[in-house]
């Protein structure tokens, strides 16, 4: 079943093992996506996909393999048509009529009793939403059979969903440049602190020497063990003028997923600046916010803060209460008050600007002047190779 899915999902570099496909064949054999095309969409991902990096790829093979097999958009208009008209075409017509016709009255009845019911109070319905998935008519409420008066389509269909391809922005697949990040990040090996801790580990060059100058009597030293207590909170701006930079970060993201010598590497996203929330996906839409104070909650000042992104915006963006750009994420602070939040927090905290440094001059550049408000907080530096290393040696003295 789906076989050539799964060559698709292969040709688009999704690993996918004989296993895990047996499992989703398991999954399905015991109705777990419900007959749904979308409830397959996110069960299949759940089972094959391993990374969240592989998510992009995931969503092209889904698009290129399913794509135009859904019902369209307006078949819900269009069976009422059917219904006004008589017999739908295509289908069957019952040995008895008069039973038909009965059906056909009966859902023409309902309809219309819903549709007075729908414009007696418009308003209010038209905002309400359906938790139990009973409601016809109205905005933000979900149903199968219901047909939406007003507003603007909400419950994406898997085609939609794989054809928005949330996560294409940092895939970690880059290769081209990466490893020249990688260089620059090793540098990070020497924030881990050698001089703490308890001696728990034999120095066998130690040992050797040592029982050497003792005429061969055993002496043991013991050494404290290169354990690696380095923790980064890898922060980056996602969308709008971050887009023209997608290519430059994801080398950056690419080469963070790919160290080894991180003992833990936490990554989260913003638009333009942060505000109230912060975001765990790169679509910094509310199902991926967290509150920005449980942010700071649950990482202690002990975390590598590296923010990633233009810092260029309207001044009001930073200044402002209200002034977030996204209309449905009113802040009740001023960016710049969370800004400050997170610069007392994390003792060691660098801002990586993929915008060369002479634009960040203002005579160049109109909207430098959000780049100085940002720069008074967090030592800015390019996002480059050279700009790396320069903000690894930074956090290796920050108080």
């Amino acid at each position: 079943m789906f076989i050539n899915f799964l060559y698709e999902l292969k040709n688009m570099g999704v690993p996918v093992s004989l296993i895990e496909w047996m499992t989703l064949m398991e999954a399905l054999n015991k109705g777990l996506a419900f007959s749904s095309l979308s409830e397959f969409y996110y069960l299949a991902r759940a089972v094959l996909v391993k990374s969240e990096t592989q998510f992009d790829n995931y969503d092209l093979a889904f698009q290129n393999y399913f794509s135009g097999i859904e019902s369209p958009a307006n078949w819900v208009n269009d069976v009422l048509e059917w219904l006004k008209d008589g017999l739908p075409p295509k289908m069957l017509v019952l040995e008895d009529q008069s039973l038909y016709q009965d059906d056909v009255e009966k859902i023409q009845r309902e309809f219309a009793e819903k549709k007075d019911e729908q414009d007696q109070n418009y308003q209010e319905v038209s905002n309400a939403v359906s938790k139990d998935g009973g409601m016809y008519f109205g905005r933000g409420g979900f149903n199968p059979k219901g047909e939406r008066i007003g507003g603007v389509p909400g419950n994406f269909s898997a085609i939609q969903v794989a054809a928005r391809r949330d996560y294409q922005g940092y895939r970690s697949d880059v290769i081209l440049g990466v490893r020249k990040f990688e260089a620059a990040l090793r540098v990070l090996r020497e924030l881990t602190n050698l001089h703490d801790g308890v001696k728990d580990e034999l120095d066998i060059n130690g040992t050797i020497d040592a029982t050497c100058r003792h005429a061969g009597r055993l002496e043991l030293v013991w050494e404290r063990s290169r354990k690696n207590n380095l923790k980064i909170a890898l922060v980056m701006d996602s969308g709008g003028s971050m887009d023209m930079h997608i290519n430059l970060c994801s080398r950056l993201f690419s080469a963070f997923k790919r160290s080894s010598h991180l003992k833990e590497l936490k990554i989260y996203y913003f638009h333009n600046c942060i505000y109230d929330n912060i975001y765990v996906k790169p679509a910094c839409i509310e199902e991926y916010a967290m509150l920005t104070y449980d942010f700071l909650h649950n990482l202690d000042s002990d975390y590598r803060l590296i923010i990633i992104g233009d810092a260029s915006m309207a001044e009001s963006e930073l200044i402002a209460v209200n002034g977030a750009i996204d209309w449905d994420n009113r802040n009740q602070e001023p960016g710049l008050v969370w800004l400050e939040r997170l610069a007392r927090h994390f003792r060691h905290a660098v801002w990586l600007n993929p915008i060369p440094a002479k634009g960040w001059n203002e005579q160049l550049n109109y909207r430098a002047r959000s780049i100085t408000m940002v720069r008074k907080l967090f030592p800015m530096f390019e996002l480059s190779v050279i700009g790396l290393e320069q903000a690894v040696k930074r956090l290796k003295v920050s108080n």
